[in-house]
């Protein structure tokens, strides 16, 4: 992955939130690999098993209070809790994540803090997103492939609270509007961001036209809200930065 990626992302160092939907994994495993150094992988909640080819070690707790093995050989680490739900793992308390990230003296955390079942496009629970205070930076994630698609529950996470937040019924078409309210809606994409540096990232910008209606949504979304400096384009199946989207 181009460098210039990460650094769009402020994933350089420190503690990386992803929250949203559309790509939340890919962009996890994109930047780990981008990341010279040592990253800690994790989630604050129940997410799909961690690929273990795309990690050097992935290791789940059945009590997370258990002592850890050494891993300081290893430079990518996935740690995650048991759970009963098969090829499912169960996240883990923040602080729990933040005494590993720091006794592990890794360069970068990257914590997947809410769920959306593989779906491009989401809207927090009233219990989510999970996302630790000391979070450095949050990462929105919405795919570009659901403009000009009905909402439904093939394309959408609980595409309910879409309706009810962005005044769409289900069914309809969702537009470029749409995904610029979700982005700079206090209780969308910024809900529970605290104060951490807020980078959206709209994914599967595969196409000049996605590429031209992501670049006016982007527009319209820094108009909407004071909170987002830039958003960022890209295509991380790829792992190639379509465009930087500035205020």
């Amino acid at each position: 992955m181009s460098e210039d990626l990460a650094v769009a992302l402020s994933a350089t160092r420190g503690i990386v939130c992803l929250v949203g939907a559309g790509g939340k994994k890919t962009t996890m495993y994109a930047l780990a690999r981008a990341h010279p150094g040592r990253v800690l992988l994790s989630s604050t909640s129940h997410m799909y098993e961690y690929d273990r080819d795309k990690v050097d070690i992935a290791l789940t707790l059945a009590d997370p209070t258990e002592p850890l093995p050494d891993f300081t050989q290893h430079r990518v680490v996935a740690i995650a809790a048991a759970t009963d739900t098969r090829k499912r793992v169960g996240g883990l308390e923040a602080q729990q994540i933040q005494n590993i990230y720091a006794k592990g003296h890794f360069d970068l955390c990257i914590i997947k803090a809410d769920g959306a079942r593989a779906r491009w496009i989401k809207s927090p629970g009233p219990h989510e997103p999970l996302i630790p205070a000391f979070a450095n930076t949050v990462v929105p994630v919405v795919s570009a492939q659901v403009i000009g698609r009905n909402l439904d529950d093939r394309i959408a996470h609980r595409p309910e609270r879409l309706t009810d937040l962005l005044g769409i019924k289900l069914g309809e078409t969702i537009t470029p509007q749409h995904l610029s309210d979700l982005l700079s809606h206090p209780e969308g994409s910024l809900k529970g961001v605290g104060e951490a540096e807020v980078i959206p990232l709209i994914n599967m910008v595969d196409s000049d036209d996605l590429h031209a209606l992501a670049r006016e949504l982007a527009i319209v979304a820094l108009a909407q809200t004071d909170r987002i400096s830039r958003i960022v384009l890209a295509s991380m199946r790829d792992e190639r930065l379509v465009e930087i989207v500035d205020r």
